[in-house]
């Protein structure tokens, strides 16, 4: 069998990787392979961001894209034709520390160390999306970065504000100009086929060879941004030997308006889907920046996250109460459905042999439309819901005419709540009727108990988020939402 080898660019150099398993991570290649060591393991899931480096690629326009992720959890083929900074990158010709090095140093941001790479890696990815004719980032900007990286003993405060003080430093300008000239050398015309032993790895570059390969390969696993296919390998142990690896597809990526509907390729990632849907649903801003971390968000996919059918997905809740429709690919055939129907079972879809999911249809905001999403966790950043709620009602006056409300973490699927939307449509939009709504939930769901949260923990709070809801959308004196979420509360201090 014909193979390619991998080609990544690391301290300008091109490096020919070849023998590697197709799973292994781009962190054991780092430390194993090359003896890059400051880059460090902590979870091997994309939790802690002790792992954290920065991977460049060429965008639509030719230029270079720069976004901090998880390496502990990257195969290292995904990162053929790509570019990998770590925090070795950093030094200076001179011996001299990096400005965010300096502000580190200087503000006392670090004190074991064992984290600090990986938080240097996330604010050197922050300090050069920057543009330094414009404000420094705000505190809310600051927090959403670092949000994938946890430190245990030097505390969040000297960090931020090592965050904060970085820009204040005489800047060291990157060239995009010559690694996008490296990148571009490096392309493929054809598409990656790599192999190691029994395991193949294919990287289609157009969406006509990644169906051509799926309908040929349909025991094979798809494989994004592998926040969820990694973990199978480095906890689980599992053995993937034939991966399809989509991050190629330019099509996929693309997130396109036309008409009343936005369209979101599956390839796309959850921070770039997240941040066209903010545009047209600003009530979608939490639950963005709530959504896992910044480094997940930046390697994940909205397309990956529906396709997983996993119960506690937090995006499916928001989408299937807007209506969305998902499309679906299979050869030359295309066909969509409502999303909340490509659910059948727990962690069971309505993909067919051979299928993948090609993208998503997103109806866009109505006037006389009420929406919101609610997510409740033990924690703000990086924890699973053990209730998430989206709501969107439609008015006429104050009569409800329709009603869509959808849940995540309560049933074996994402499910809509069709009792407690039939007891709201035709209703007028009062507390009455929010409270007979919340009754029906009862009749809708039964939830599981488990050790995020009891049954009847989750039944309560699903009530009670609906509640919220009509507090927050009431046509008689709203509430704001720092009279309602704790967080807006906090941020409004």
């Amino acid at each position: 069998m014909e193979t390619n080898t991998i080609r990544l660019y690391y301290r300008g150099q091109i490096h020919e990787v070849a023998g590697k398993p197709t799973t292994c991570t781009l962190l054991q290649f780092l430390r194993e392979d090359l003896r890059r060591t400051g880059t460090k393991e902590g979870c091997a899931e994309g939790d802690c961001g002790a792992c954290t480096v920065v991977v460049g690629e060429l965008d639509e326009n030719g230029g270079v894209s720069l976004r901090a992720i998880n390496a502990c959890i990257q195969f290292l083929p995904a990162l053929d034709g790509k570019a990998i900074f770590t925090v070795e990158d950093l030094r200076q010709p001179d011996g001299a520390l990096h400005p965010v090095q300096q502000a580190m140093v200087d503000l006392h941001g670090s004190q074991c160390g064992f984290c600090t790479p990986g938080f240097v890696m996330s604010m050197w990815a922050l300090y050069l999306d920057h543009d330094p004719t414009g404000p420094k980032p705000d505190r809310l900007q600051i927090n959403t970065v670092l949000s994938g990286n946890l430190c245990r003993c030097t505390g969040y405060r000297p960090i931020i504000d090592a965050t904060q003080a970085m820009f204040d430093l005489p800047r060291i300008d990157f060239d995009r100009a010559g690694l996008a000239s490296a990148l571009t050398s490096m392309q493929r015309q054809q598409p990656l086929e790599y192999h190691a032993g029994d395991q193949v790895f294919h990287a289609p570059r157009t969406l006509t060879q990644l169906a051509q390969t799926r309908v040929e390969h349909p025991d094979a696993r798809i494989v994004a941004g592998s926040t969820d296919v990694g973990l199978w390998v480095t906890k689980q142990m599992r053995q993937l030997p034939h991966l399809i690896y989509v991050g190629q597809v330019a099509e996929l990526r693309a997130i396109t308006q036309t008409g009343d509907h936005l369209y979101i390729g599956a390839g796309a990632s959850l921070n770039d889907a997240y941040g066209k849907l903010v545009q047209h649903y600003p009530q979608l801003d939490e639950m963005h920046r709530r959504f896992a971390s910044h480094p997940i968000r930046n390697a994940g996919t909205l397309g990956g996250n529906l396709a997983n059918g996993s119960p506690i997905g937090d995006s499916m809740p928001a989408l299937i109460a807007l209506g969305t429709r998902i499309v679906l690919r299979k050869g030359k055939r295309q066909r969509d459905m409502p999303l909340e129907d490509f659910y059948l079972d727990y962690q069971k879809t309505a993909l067919e042999e051979g299928e993948f999911v090609e993208g998503m249809q997103v109806p866009l905001s109505a006037p006389q439309q009420r929406f919101r999403t609610y997510k409740l966790s033990k924690r703000f950043d990086q924890d699973i819901s053990a209730v998430c709620a989206a709501f969107a009602i439609a008015l006429d006056g104050n009569t409800i005419t329709a009603a869509r409300l959808a849940f995540g973490g309560v049933a074996a699927t994402p499910k809509r709540a069709t009792q407690a939307e039939q007891a709201l449509e035709g209703q007028p939009w009062t507390e009455a009727t929010a409270k007979k709504a919340m009754q029906a939930l009862a009749r809708d769901y039964a939830p599981l108990t488990d050790m995020r949260a009891s049954s009847a923990y989750r039944l309560l709070g699903a009530q009670n988020l609906l509640l919220r809801f009509y507090f927050e959308t009431r046509s008689d004196a709203p509430l704001a939402a720092h009279e309602t979420n704790v967080f807006a509360a906090v941020d409004a201090l």
